[in-house]
């Protein structure tokens, strides 16, 4: 009898999974398009663990406060917006965007200390962002999302904007940034170049692609044939990806920028958007490019709908275990962490630059592989 003695590697590694924090990222996260809630009436976002009422007032501008009033607790969100101050549906104390009760009308005075939360926000490029940080302070100068151009420009679309509520811990969406493989198994794309640089509260993506014959749509009209794509995907923060995206078709290229955002309503769910605009070009006029960013809208909505089927079923795993081919799982939620901590307790590990490229020569012959026996059972089924 032969007695084997198990060494290390023939150990099954266990799944390692921390309790999650009720701690939320410190940053800037967007509430979608601004113009929502530009329609005189009190809005209910659940956001952070609470509830947050948003509404614009006579001048203009969008306030976000706590939901409930401190008076007695009444649920601001069914109030009603009265000149610039949210009316409580209770009592009528009304309260300002900076957070203080400027009227009681059956009142002589309102107390001193009557004030509620308020939450700084910032409108650009048509959409509304709120800014949180567990430690209470104002958003730094220095931390800015940038500017996009085509959001306000006429040679480009309207965005087209989709929200759906994500039941899991919004880091899963965050390691898709480095995860390359799943967007052949999961999106059927065909990545072949594919990077990550990490720097300061910036963790960028890069990555090229050409389609897939054995996802093409069988068509029978005619029309350019799509090549492929090129990706630059940036989250400044820890919530607002902006993708600079084009798709190379026969003869001209389709550019468009792609948001890709996210703000956690608590520690088991969040909401997430998606906004999508689309530039004009001689190949592709206005109205043609207004129908193109429609389906390239209902296109990534159903890319996200892939990525929920996989979250709803999987485990949350702190330590997972990674090939050769795998991005930088481990950098990338270093970098992450950043946001969770108070600034004093931010290391340079999560933000010193960090670049990593995966080299896609054994993926992309395995893929060639897979997509060639695909076509040929296709063929074989047709003949």
């Amino acid at each position: 009898m032969i007695n084997v003695t198990a060494t290390e590697s023939d150990a099954v590694r266990a799944i390692e999974a921390a309790a999650i924090s009720r701690r939320f990222a410190r940053g800037w996260h967007c509430l979608g398009l601004a113009e929502k809630f530009r329609d005189g009436k009190p809005h209910t976002v659940n956001a952070f663990g609470q509830k947050l009422v948003v509404f614009t007032g006579e001048d203009g501008k969008t306030n976000v406060l706590d939901g409930y009033c401190r008076h007695m607790g009444g649920d601001l969100s069914d109030g009603t917006v009265k000149g610039n101050e949210i009316a409580c549906p209770f009592h009528d104390w009304r309260w300002g965007g900076d957070g203080r009760c400027k009227k009681i009308p059956y009142s002589r005075r309102v107390p001193l200390r009557a004030r509620t939360a308020s939450w700084p926000t910032m409108e650009q490029d048509k959409l509304l962002f709120v800014w949180n940080d567990p430690e209470g302070s104002k958003p730094p100068a220095d931390v800015t999302i940038p500017v996009i151009e085509g959001a306000t420009r006429d040679d480009w679309t309207d965005w087209r904007w989709t929200e759906t509520v994500v039941n899991t811990n919004c880091r899963e969406i965050i390691d898709n940034v480095v995860d390359m493989a799943h967007f052949f198994y999961i999106h059927k794309s065909f990545p072949t170049y594919f990077k990550n640089i990490f720097e300061g509260q910036v963790a960028t993506q890069i990555m090229k692609g050409r389609t897939r014959d054995d996802a093409r749509r069988q068509t029978t009209g005619g029309g350019p044939r799509m090549l492929g794509n090129t990706s630059v995907a940036s989250y400044h923060g820890p919530s607002f990806m902006i993708d600079e995206l084009t798709y190379h078709y026969e003869g001209y290229d389709l550019h468009s920028v792609l948001i890709n955002c996210h703000y956690p309503i608590d520690e088991n769910s969040f909401s997430l958007h998606s906004g999508i605009i689309v530039q004009h070009s001689d190949a592709l006029p206005p109205e043609a490019a207004e129908a193109t960013a429609q389906k390239l809208s209902d296109f990534i909505l159903t890319g996200f709908e892939q990525d929920i089927a996989i979250w709803r079923r999987k485990a949350r795993i702190d330590n997972p275990l990674l090939c050769e081919e795998d991005g930088p799982v481990y950098q990338l939620r270093r970098w992450y962490e950043q946001f969770y901590v108070d600034v004093a307790d931010i290391k340079p590990e999560m933000t010193d630059r960090f670049e990593f490229e995966i080299d896609t020569t054994r993926p992309v012959e395995s893929w060639e592989k897979e997509v060639e026996e695909n076509l040929a059972r296709r063929e074989g089924a047709v003949s």
